[in-house]
């Protein structure tokens, strides 16, 4: 049965559909492998199956009737644990959020219930949604289901290791600094980030009913096909009840294009954040798979700006938002040792620290510069349909709780600093860029391997739809063979 636990989502209610399986029965199924697997993985760490098994047996009466309950009826389901979920804890890995428990859905798991899906857990987050690996003291550590002694990736790490383990039939994520699109790298799944703001994140927010939306982060759905990316997308994104008033979304469609008709930029590799050769050649091998298909490629298109000027204002911009998510104490002591560093000291550590606590002009500075960087990206987008990009610097590494300050990483065996791997998520995330991350298969090592590919803003069903050609062409999700059931 361990084909059926890998199907996509798409073909997974189908067979619902055409009454090959129950929506009672897949979820059975799904819930065996969670508890054969998930103690070794710990990827889904809050158990909602009581109610998931009701939902499951209403599903079936309702297309017993011959009702329509959605393009993913019946699908089992597990969401981030940072999504509000009614009556489950939303804690986003921070013990002092432990007994936060919401009375209501967020507005993209309503959206995902509509069509159907039957969400059955949630799963596991690094502390404040803020690290690579994901781990924190409620819920312990997520292993990669490819090599328990890695990383998953994060924030959205027990999503990416639900998904690859076959454990789950499709995940819901979010993303500031790549934490769709680094555990889809990671996990060798496929992960959308959409335009910012297309997907209202309401219920997706730090305890309180909080109704704006942090600054670059966004929502977007993760899974084991392309095809799944764009029914949860469309399903997911619209604007909210007050935008809706006079704007109404329409996306550019892929539709009937052809691969042979794209214009295409490939950036390899950058002195900001070197990457693997190993990593570099598989940007190659999604690059010469599109020349192949006819597509013109061109190896040196830059935006017109300097990659160090976009990620020192992605660094500011960010570090400001996720100081929002300190506590007020703690905030204030940051700002109090700010205030003493020597101005003279523009060390990286230096910046990082005056970023957190910038004051508004300082601020209005960044973002200028980021608007900048869009109509630059704006007038690439004009000449060209999408840019292949690197995701992370390398596969998955072992598993690192050291402080932040003390950890690195090995790039063809030269020790690199840790966070500099978030340049090529902050390149397209500061500019408001849509990116999906597609699987280019498995290294001599058996670890998966991601590639990145951005278009102009609010392309996303473009980067989704040859997102949907490649996997056609051969980029497809591999499992991890230690969960293939005999």
């Amino acid at each position: 049965m361990s084909e059926l636990a890998f199907a996509s989502a798409t073909e997974l209610a189908a067979k619902i559909r055409s009454k090959e399986i129950s929506a009672e029965e897949l979820l059975e199924l799904y819930l065996q492998r969670v508890d054969k697997y998930n103690p070794e993985l710990n990827a889904i760490v809050v158990d909602i199956r009581d109610a998931a098994i009701e939902r499951a047996r209403a599903i079936d009466a309702a297309l017993a009737r011959g009702d329509d309950p959605g393009p993913f009826a019946g699908v089992p389901m597990t969401v981030k644990e940072s999504y509000n979920v009614a009556g489950t804890p939303t804690t986003w890995g921070n013990p002092d959020w432990k007994d936060n428990v919401p009375t209501e859905d967020a507005e993209s798991v309503k959206k995902l219930k509509s069509i159907g899906v039957n969400i059955f857990g949630k799963t596991n987050v690094p502390l404040s949604l803020a690290d690579f690996q994901s781990y924190n003291d409620i819920y312990g550590t997520t292993n990669n289901p490819y090599d328990h002694e890695r990383i998953p990736g994060g924030s959205s790490g027990g999503s990416a290791a639900a998904l690859a383990a076959g454990l789950t039939g499709i995940e819901t994520g979010s993303d500031i600094g790549g934490s769709i699109r680094n555990p889809a790298h990671f996990c060798g799944i496929f992960g959308h980030k959409p335009t910012y703001n297309l997907l209202w994140m309401r219920g997706h927010t730090p305890p309180g009913d909080i109704r704006s939306s942090s600054d670059i982060s966004v929502i977007g759905p993760m899974a084991r096909s392309a095809h799944d990316l764009e029914t949860a997308l469309r399903a997911m994104a619209g604007p909210d009840e007050i935008v809706a008033r006079g704007f109404q979304l329409n996306l550019p469609e892929w539709g009937e294009r052809r691969l042979a008709d794209l214009k295409v930029a490939v950036w390899r590799n950058d002195e900001q954040a070197p990457v693997s050769t190993e990593t570099e050649a598989r940007v190659s091998m999604v690059a010469q798979a599109l020349r192949d298909a006819g597509a013109s490629v061109d190896d040196d298109a830059r935006p017109d700006f300097a990659s160090a000027h976009s990620h020192d204002t992605y660094q500011d911009l960010l570090q400001a938002t996720m100081a929002m998510r300190m506590p007020d104490d703690d905030y204030d002591s940051l700002k109090a040792y700010v205030d003493q560093l020597d101005p003279n000291d523009q060390s990286a550590g230096a910046k990082v620290l005056r970023a957190q606590v910038s004051s508004f002009k300082d601020w209005g500075s960044a973002n200028e510069a980021r608007h900048q960087l869009r109509w630059r990206w704006h007038e690439f987008f004009n000449q060209y349909d999408i840019l292949l990009t690197p995701m992370m610097a390398t596969p998955a590494f072992k598993h690192d709780h050291r402080k932040f300050g003390e950890r690195t990483i090995m790039v063809d065996n030269e020790e690199r600093p840790y966070f500099e791997q978030v340049f090529w998520a902050g390149l397209t995330g500061v500019a408001f860029l849509p990116s999906t991350v597609i699987p280019t298969g498995l290294t001599e090592d058996g670890l998966p391997i991601g590639v990145q590919i951005v278009s102009a803003e609010y392309n996303d069903l473009i980067t989704i739809g040859i997102a949907q050609e490649l996997e056609a062409a051969g980029f497809t999700f591999t499992p991890p063979p230690n969960y293939l059931d005999d």
